[in-house]
């Protein structure tokens, strides 16, 4: 399905709105704290908040004003203190970073200019501004940075300061669900040539083929994985990886990150709130090597990246692959939980609207799912507009998650969307669903 050109003044107002909508939240998640908070590393996993912020502004600057826009630099002695690949996180603490007051008079100086870019740019012609793409992909950047900093926010000590006033829906009919369901064998089309805000790694469009499998219809829950944490998951190796086998005994794991048990129950915290454990909602901060090692005791695996993609997109009415589960519309909030609203994953089996032509349900939204593979280029891959986004990691020891979390922005999820990380992460906003072979006839 080719996209159709857009009205270069519709473009100009959704790039507008995009990053209108980024900064927000970007303010939201910086302005609950003071400037101690800021300026603390919470984590040695994570950036202080206030590098983040700066380095928001810095990108933006960097691909708005000089590369979109052909201006000279702004600030050109940021350029090195807010390289991520310069400075690894647990390092910046101590690099002479920007203070709070300074960072934010630096993002509006940028962000002001960077409209005028936009306000004169023609969107087309040259492929970084063709259909705003510099402007869409500097949305997705912040955006990105922003459920990074909710992760920061996670691991934080200290009472709560975010809050969401409304809890996800509920589920409807989640007990009457069937457990899996088959998804046929053949061609289907995975990534995309046409989306207009895709990045590198979701291009180019190519025909895959799947054998037939069978895939769970929602992602696994807090009360199933608590079956294999009382099974003794994580005292028995034969379900280990060996590397995640190594990582349980260094690390004398029994859990998800953030569950704690007190007598006979398991409590969890949550963004400075300590609550019991949600059975029904999708179980949250686990590592790729936790999320196999279930499988392998399930007797099931995990699926791979085309088979998550293909139970995403695959409708076998039409043959064609949709941009969402649901179909072709931008996300709304009956489709998913994405954009931060609940703070929280929904209960399985909710958003009976965002379900796939083959009935499976939450793909998008509410926890990044881990896939069985490793990350690595489509047939046709080009790096765009720069190696460091996607091409650098290619062939390392990174696995592909797919489909977004709550703490997801729509602008940075899609169908097609990639993200990766070290199988041992699990600050992360991950859970998984698991797969198995079609049996042969």
């Amino acid at each position: 399905m080719t996209a159709a050109p857009m009205d270069p003044e519709v473009l100009r107002q959704r790039a507008a709105a995009t990053l209108a909508t980024a900064r927000e939240r970007t303010q939201a998640l910086t302005g609950c704290v003071d400037e101690r908070e800021l300026t603390t590393q919470h984590s040695p996993l994570m950036s202080p908040l206030v590098w983040d912020l700066a380095h928001i502004g810095n990108q933006e600057e960097l691909w708005l004003l000089r590369a979109a826009g052909g201006q000279d630099a702004l600030r050109p002695e940021l350029d090195s203190l807010y390289d991520a690949f310069e400075h690894p996180r647990a390092r910046r603490v101590s690099l002479p970073l920007l203070p709070p007051a300074q960072a934010r008079a630096y993002l509006d100086e940028v962000r002001g200019r960077a409209l005028d870019v936009l306000a004169a740019s023609p969107l087309t012609g040259k492929p970084l501004l063709a259909s705003g793409f510099a402007f869409g992909m500097i949305a997705q950047h912040e955006q990105q940075h922003d459920e990074t900093m909710l992760i920061t926010h996670q691991l934080r000590s200290g009472p709560a300061v975010l809050h969401a006033p409304d809890p996800p829906p509920a589920a409807p009919d989640a007990a009457a669900l069937p457990s899996e369901v088959l998804v046929p064998g053949g061609p289907f089309t995975m990534g995309t040539s046409t989306e207009p805000w895709a990045l590198d790694n979701e291009r180019p469009a190519h025909r895959r083929t799947v054998p037939a499998f069978h895939i769970d219809t929602l992602p696994v829950t807090n009360g199933a994985y608590l079956r294999f944490i009382e099974d003794g998951g994580y005292t028995d190796p034969r379900w280990w990886h060996p590397e995640g086998w190594a990582q349980v005994r260094r690390h004398k794991l029994t859990a998800p990150l953030f569950w704690r048990r007190e007598g006979g129950d398991w409590l969890r915290r949550r963004f400075g709130v300590l609550e019991p454990v949600p059975p029904q909602e999708p179980v949250l901060h686990v590592s790729w090597y936790e999320a196999t090692a279930y499988a392998a005791w399930a007797g099931r695996r995990l699926p791979t990246e085309a088979e998550w993609e293909k139970a995403a997109r695959y409708d076998p009415a039409t043959g064609r692959s949709r941009r969402y589960p649901w179909g072709d519309a931008d996300p709304a909030p009956c489709h998913a939980n994405l954009g931060q609203r609940h703070l929280r994953p929904a209960p399985a089996g909710a958003y009976p609207l965002g379900r796939s032509p083959l009935g499976v349900g939450q793909l998008i939204g509410d926890v990044w799912e881990w896939t069985a593979g490793d990350f690595l280029p489509y047939p046709g891959f080009t790096a765009f507009p720069y190696r460091e986004y996607s091409e650098v990691f290619f062939g390392g020891p990174y696995k592909v998650l797919r489909g977004g979390s709550f703490a997801v922005d729509p602008v940075a999820c899609r169908g097609t969307f990639r993200n990766w990380d070290l199988p041992i992460r699990r600050q992360i906003f991950a859970g998984f669903r698991t797969a198995r072979d079609a049996e042969h006839p």
